[in-house]
């Protein structure tokens, strides 16, 4: 039976008279950018996650980059970011010109460890970028009462995480700005590239949606030195369509990886460890395994794709060499790199293929 590690087309079929709509919508007004089709996405998806206010842009990494610009954080700042995850985290701190401290996560949850956090805040930090990774919220209080002790901004990167939960409140609402990634691959996911800011901070919406125009408040007037990056029509017409099944997409995920956790029972395999106060959402469910190439060998052989969250961590990557951090400098991040396999988990799975993908690895 072949599995492929993520597949659009149950959710896409389902919403084929919506998304067909909302495409004939945009094409018959001829309205391609800062449009009706971006009011409304940006109300619905304030409302779901329980917000004042939402700002489209291109992508989630631009979403995350222009929150830290709109909050004043550049050239000299320091950001903390968790050593494991998505390059996008460090990149976004990168383009404003500050600099990621890495922190290591807790290896039974894979985020950020709220316990180290202290020990890298210097007298050039700025800000707290906790990610909730996987789909799993971060461990949220103590991270706010850490960014109140020492006058942080607290930006939560959201991009694998829509609909999440953390002690019954949605995870990007408890820091000052948060950043979303749409990309089609998320659970709620564009047909392209797409993001979104949220905040209930009306100063902080305002300079984000200038900051992704140009730096322009109204036309061909530029108050800051912009970029360009706005959610355009067709995008927000398609996350419009596909939000008001965000919840059940959830659910659907929460139901395959409990399934997953119960049937998967190999001594050789750990599995995602959920806290009690937090309501996944897993847009990857990940599992360790010393033997993790062969592990991933064993299941394409049984056609089986599965994926790697990730292969190699951020501070060895060639690209930030700059920052001086060798091998053994972040020795979690990169047993987690070393270590980790992401199995197949989407929307419209059957029971035979979940089954099958449990039996694959019962049999490693």
């Amino acid at each position: 039976m072949k599995i492929p590690f993520v597949s659009f087309i149950p959710l896409e079929k389902e919403l084929d008279k919506e998304l067909r709509g909302a495409f004939d919508r945009v094409f018959t007004r001829s309205w391609y950018i800062e449009g009706e089709e971006d009011k409304t996405f940006e109300q619905a998806f304030a409302e779901y996650c329980g917000v004042k206010y939402a700002v489209g842009t291109g992508n989630g990494l631009d979403a995350l980059m222009l929150a830290l610009k709109a909050l004043g954080i550049g050239e000299g700042d320091d950001v903390i970011v968790p050593s494991n995850t998505f390059i996008a985290t460090a990149l976004a701190v990168t383009y404003v010109g500050a600099t990621p401290v890495f922190v290591e996560p807790d290896i039974s949850t894979f985020n950020i460890d709220p316990s180290r956090i202290e020990d890298k805040i210097t007298a050039k930090t700025k800000a707290i970028m906790p990610v909730h990774l996987y789909g799993q919220a971060c461990d949220m209080d103590p991270v706010m009462e850490i960014a109140k002790k020492h006058s942080l901004y607290v930006v939560e990167d959201c991009a694998q995480a829509h609909g999440a939960t953390y002690k019954g409140r949605k995870i990007g609402t408890f820091g000052d700005v948060a950043g979303f990634s749409f990309y089609p691959g998320k659970n709620l996911g564009a047909l392209g590239d797409a993001g979104a800011v949220i905040t209930n901070d009306k100063e902080i919406a305002e300079k984000v949606r200038a900051l992704g125009n140009y730096g322009s408040d109204y036309k061909y007037h530029h108050i800051y030195k912009g970029n360009n990056s706005r959610l355009d029509e067709l995008q927000a017409a398609f996350l419009a369509a596909k939000l008001p099944m965000l919840d059940k997409v959830n659910e659907e995920r929460r139901r395959i990886a409990a399934l997953y956790s119960a049937g998967i029972k190999n001594e050789k395999v750990i599995l995602p460890v959920v806290r009690e106060d937090c309501v996944p959402v897993w847009h990857i469910y990940a599992v360790r395994c010393a033997e993790r190439d062969a592990l991933e060998k064993h299941l394409a052989d049984l056609e089986i794709k599965t994926n790697k969250h990730y292969p190699i961590p951020i501070h060895l990557q060639e690209c930030y060499s700059d920052l001086g951090l060798g091998k053994g400098c972040l020795p979690i991040a990169e047993e987690i790199s070393a270590t980790e396999l992401s199995l197949p988990l989407y929307y419209g799975m059957t029971d035979e293929q979940i089954q099958y993908v449990i039996d694959s690895v019962n049999s490693f």
